[in-house]
């Protein structure tokens, strides 16, 4: 694997920006996936978090990114190695929730602040929430609570599936949370899978008047695109992570039509977001995801408190990023008492923009939407 550092000074100077000295320096840990069938989530989510490093004014912050291949175990080694050899003050980026429950104990027993790109397991949520755990995506099952509560319109029996590991089970949970109809059958398949002839199969005797599929990256571009080969009729929802930017191209107009939910997406009509897609596209001549704006947001989230305080005085940082005091894309966004957000989370539609597959707002599903496990966090 090979290790990257990059000095915002650097990348500021690069894009012709000023620099100008943080509270103190602060050394970031990247760890996501950047090889296998799950690299386009860790790609998005590098670029998207890189890009706010390189927008902001900020000499005294760099990042050193490694590749977890998507294995928990080198995940753990990874976080090891930076915090013990690499010095680093804070451990992001990582995408699957199974990665991030073998890592966090590990970082925050060290004293290290864990700000999650994406990962949101429900037990870092509730019991075991951490005041030196911040996410700054969401927590695991909200984005399924809002197709739960949109699938009550029009859907009275629902086949749901997701992979057996921990966010698709809170996937399911919270998809179960609010949809007030039947179940047809609720399955979950391998981690990884690629071949989905079974459960289609069983789709197709089942029944049910619509699908709700949790199967992010390469997954989701599998099972769409059998489906559609498949003749199966049965509408396809999903959250955004079923349907993001990154995957569409490939998915292609299997993908058309089909409803999934999300905090943000590029049409959302404020000028953070617009700025946000703007740089995105004229750095990396693409659309970026919904992995891209939460790393690109959790950047800011650090960036913000790095202005203000010593990431080494952990009570100040701590107190700096709650504020969660920086233009997030998806507008409005503050902290729950378990440092998870409360935001809005809108239901989207993928159609065709030209000739490029996007997701285009529908409907607002949630306003102000925080997590079923807030209560039982004692921080």
């Amino acid at each position: 694997m090979n290790t990257k550092i990059v000095s915002a000074a650097a990348l500021a100077l690069s894009l012709g920006l000023s620099t100008a000295a943080s509270a103190a320096p602060v050394k970031i840990g990247m760890i996501t996936t950047l090889s296998g069938g799950g690299a386009g989530l860790g790609v998005d989510t590098r670029d998207g978090f890189m890009l706010a490093i390189k927008l902001a004014d900020n000499k005294d912050v760099s990042v050193v990114i490694e590749d977890d291949a998507q294995k928990p175990e080198i995940a753990v080694q990874l976080a090891d190695k930076m915090i013990q050899q690499d010095q680093v003050d804070i451990l992001t980026g990582i995408v699957w929730s199974n990665l991030l429950m073998a890592v966090e104990p590990g970082v925050v027993a060290q004293g290290k602040f864990y700000v999650s790109t994406n990962a949101a397991p429900a037990p870092l949520a509730g019991k075991g929430c951490n005041p030196l755990y911040f996410n700054a995506a969401y927590q695991n099952d909200n984005l399924h609570e809002a197709m739960g509560q949109y699938a009550n319109q029009d859907h009275k029996k629902m086949f749901i599936l997701a992979p057996n590991y921990p966010a698709g089970k809170d996937s399911l949970t919270g998809f179960k949370r609010y949809y007030k109809g039947e179940l047809a059958a609720e399955v979950y398949t391998q981690l990884g899978q690629t071949d989905y002839a079974a459960e289609i199969a069983r789709i197709r005797a089942s029944g049910a008047d619509g699908v709700f599929a949790f199967l992010p990256g390469g997954m989701g571009i599998a099972f769409m695109k059998q489906y559609a080969q498949s003749g199966v009729e049965i509408p396809v929802m999903g959250p955004g992570f079923s349907f993001s930017q990154d995957v569409l191209p490939a998915m292609g107009d299997a993908a058309l039509g089909a409803k999934n939910s999300g905090q943000w997406a590029k049409d959302l009509d404020n000028d953070a977001s617009r700025k946000f897609v703007t740089a995105f596209q004229a750095e990396y001549n693409r659309l970026p995801s919904i992995y891209a704006m939460q790393g690109y947001d959790a950047a800011q989230l650090i960036l913000s408190a790095a202005a203000k305080a010593d990431v080494k005085d952990t009570e100040a940082f701590r107190a700096e990023m709650l504020k969660a005091d920086f233009a997030s894309p998806r507008g409005k966004f503050k902290f729950n008492t378990n440092q998870h957000p409360i935001q809005d989370i809108y239901v989207m539609e993928v159609v065709k923009d030209g000739d490029v597959l996007t997701n285009k707002i529908i409907a607002t599903a949630f306003t102000d939407h925080g997590d079923a496990y807030a209560q039982d966090c004692k921080m």
